[in-house]
């Protein structure tokens, strides 16, 4: 069984060749609603694997100089297989300038062999999709004792620590974790969290329970809840309506004060004389650019040293 796949353009991480350290089955320590596989389950270690062997040889085959990021998932959680640490060491020696990735569900922190693991990556993906311990039971069904005050705590420590690129991802699922006391509750753990991007989503693929995302409209709604220090970008665009409203020049750079936008941002949200007033911004250098992994956000040039950094 083939353990690569891609490569696939992802707009968040460039050109993506992605390892499945999971081919044959689920296997995962959470069983999330929200998941586009089948309800399984969970589990606390991998007992179908792959030989390191197996993969490295598969990558081989496939890997190419236009590859930005080799990215390690599984059907499941890719933390749980049992040679990453010996994997991670074998790509590195392959890899050349492509950069290594992780998506993990950031529950296995916990496990130090992991948690070094993991800071041997150039780019890690933590999701955090709530941290009240009644709404992540809910959401992300963990496996039994499973503690998300510990993960939090873990969060924090890796960010502070690593040295790569990291990204947090949120995803809301409609009447659970999109209320303002839960979003209050993630931006107080976020300004403790060193990361290159928070990522804001929501379902874009038929779930496996009988749960339902939000909108893009509610998802910039609640990006404007988080601290204006924290990187937020509103990843998810699937079923987004435009809402041309007109900005002055006073809302523009009001607006991207708060919360830096892209071009698809822009694009969903200004009408046609406010995209005019927008380019004079920028061609009086009141807006500038800055690209953050593959992104390229809009922001008043005034705020560029009041955002926080990696």
């Amino acid at each position: 069984m083939n353990t690569i796949f891609g490569p696939i353009n992802s707009r968040r991480f460039g050109s993506s060749l992605g390892i499945d350290l999971s081919p044959a089955l689920k296997q995962c320590n959470f069983d999330c609603l929200y998941c586009e596989l089948a309800p399984t389950p969970t589990v606390d270690k991998q007992t179908n694997t792959v030989e390191v062997s197996k993969i490295i040889n598969d990558l081989k085959s496939h890997l190419n100089s236009k590859i930005d990021v080799i990215t390690l998932t599984a059907n499941g959680e890719p933390t749980l297989y049992p040679y990453l640490d010996t994997l991670i060491d074998e790509i590195d020696k392959i890899k050349g300038d492509t950069e290594t990735l992780i998506l993990t569900n950031s529950a296995t922190l916990i496990d130090e062999k992991v948690f070094n693991s993991l800071l041997k990556l150039d780019q890690v993906k933590l999701s955090l999709d709530a941290v009240s311990n009644d709404v992540f039971k809910k959401i992300d069904r963990p496996h039994i004792d499973i503690d998300i005050e510990t993960i939090v705590s873990k969060v924090k420590e890796f960010s502070k620590i690593y040295k790569g690129k990291l990204f947090i991802e949120i995803l809301f699922v409609h009447g659970l974790n999109d209320t303002k006391e839960e979003i209050a509750k993630l931006n107080d753990v976020l300004l403790h969290v060193e990361a290159t991007r928070v990522d804001l989503g929501t379902i874009d693929r038929p779930p496996a329970y009988p749960v339902v995302g939000i909108s893009y409209k509610e998802l910039r709604e609640a990006s404007l809840m988080f601290d204006s220090s924290i990187p937020i970008h509103v990843a998810s665009r699937v079923h987004a309506e435009p809402n041309n409203a007109e900005y002055s020049e006073e809302d523009i750079l009001n607006t991207l004060d708060k919360r830096p936008l892209t071009m698809d941002d822009i694009n969903l949200l200004f009408d046609e004389i406010s995209k005019k007033r927008l380019n004079k911004l920028i061609d009086e250098s009141k807006v500038v650019k800055k690209t953050t992994s593959n992104l390229e956000f809009l922001l008043p040039n005034a705020n560029m040293k009041r955002k926080r950094k990696k």
